[in-house]
């Protein structure tokens, strides 16, 4: 016999709970329903009377876990919940270009509702036969990297260094030099007036006809943060799907992404792993950027490119999340600090930095002039390291110094 449905006011009939439950325990932003037994993982269910969205991720054999995506002040234990039989979803159409918008589609800048085509935010990536070989560059405006870590369309290239070291400015620089790329940037758990600056520097360069900002702020509960990259890749996949353009996504940054789904994992009582992050936290980051690509030309010969950001502390990328997300892309971009607080910016370190797609993904007339520039940078920095002795130095030695210093 199921139990009855219950409210503030009593018990109020004794159908089975099959669609229907009520909230048992409510706490830290996670609530214990009971009931919804034809409810799935990931489906997005309504709690009465306040119509407060949450999200179903644990599912056991009498209770299931709800992360909410609202204000726990309007749950209450007792409240009804409603399975919708929807999964995670978001409206899409070219309507989005311009808008700062949630990880559900809601729009940020007004009152105006964006209508679409309803698309879930969790998509599989392509496979290995709706692929083909990267082979167009994707240029980004700075010469460092269009030079020596060249970045193709369809590929996936990581961004890594400390904070404040010029992450988000090589992302920002790359979607000024763009024209016919479709931009989505991704903020996670960033200052809203960060967010706002960044969609002002765009706006003035009249860069945002072609750009989506899905924006998922500190102050937003961390399931719209564990949400949002996913939400930012349909976004992109929408118009590489639909119209075969070329997009290009910037997760900022999937550190922040991975440290919000170890909250909520940890408040469901989830078993923690290493640094305390679940043991599927590999495959939150890989199911999103397996689903970059450059399609076939028979599904149109549209791209998708991912540049993740990840942060590290003190420069350490044997940390957990970076070692992960390193393994997944096809190279990265690493910024040092030191070299930050040198002058050089950007503060590109060649010697860690590689794009596994190479010199497949450059112009000729770029591949010709950039050929043999990144062994010489790697002889620089071993003579500087040996010069520092004071010992004396050939003519072919100071006249490679001299040239990297010019």
């Amino acid at each position: 016999m199921h139990p009855k449905l219950k409210t503030n006011k009593g018990v109020v009939k004794a159908t089975p709970l099959l669609n229907f439950g009520y909230i048992e325990t409510v706490g830290s932003g996670i609530a214990q329903a009971r009931g919804l037994y034809n409810v799935q993982a990931g489906e997005f269910v309504r709690i009465y009377p306040f119509n407060t969205i949450a999200l179903a991720l644990n599912l056991t054999h009498d209770k299931v876990g709800l992360v909410l995506c609202g204000p726990e002040r309007s749950v209450g234990q007792d409240d009804i919940v409603a399975a919708t039989g929807t999964l995670i979803s978001l409206k899409v159409s070219e309507n989005l270009l311009g808008k700062v918008i949630d990880p559900l589609g809601v729009n940020l800048l007004g009152d105006e509702l964006l209508d679409g085509t309803t698309m879930a935010v969790e998509q599989p990536a392509p496979d290995i036969i709706s692929r083909q070989p990267i082979f167009e560059p994707l240029l980004t405006g700075l010469t460092i990297v269009d030079g020596l870590v060249p970045i193709g369309r369809g590929q996936r290239e990581l961004i890594i260094g400390d904070r404040q070291t010029g992450k988000t400015s090589i992302t920002i620089d790359t979607i000024l030099n763009q024209t016919n790329v479709i931009c989505v940037y991704v903020s996670i758990g960033q200052k809203r007036s960060g967010v706002a600056q960044i969609f002002r520097t765009l706006t003035k360069a009249n860069k945002t006809k072609n750009l989506v900002i899905v924006c998922a702020t500190a102050s937003d509960p961390a399931p719209l943060q564990y949400i949002a990259p996913y939400s930012g890749c349909t976004v992109a996949e929408y118009f590489r799907d639909n119209f075969g353009d070329a997009t290009l996504v910037i997760y900022d940054d999937l550190s922040k992404q991975a440290t919000a789904y170890r909250q909520v994992a940890l408040l469901l009582r989830r078993p923690p792993g290493r640094e305390a992050f679940p043991g599927d936290v590999f495959y939150l980051h890989s199911r999103l950027l397996e689903r970059a690509a450059k399609l076939s030309s028979k599904l149109g010969g549209g791209s998708l490119t991912a540049l993740p950001i990840v942060e590290t502390q003190a420069g350490d990328v044997s940390a957990y999340i970076p070692t992960n997300v390193i393994s997944i892309t096809d190279g990265q971009i690493f910024l040092d600090a030191e070299l930050f607080t040198q002058g050089v910016r950007p503060a590109v370190h060649v010697g860690l930095s590689v794009s596994r797609v190479g010199s497949a993904a450059q112009y000729p007339s770029m591949k010709a002039l950039a050929g043999k520039l990144k062994l010489e940078l790697a002889q620089y920095r071993e003579m500087v390291a040996f010069v520092k002795f004071g010992s004396d130095i050939d003519p072919a030695t100071a006249q490679l110094l001299h040239r990297v210093r010019v």
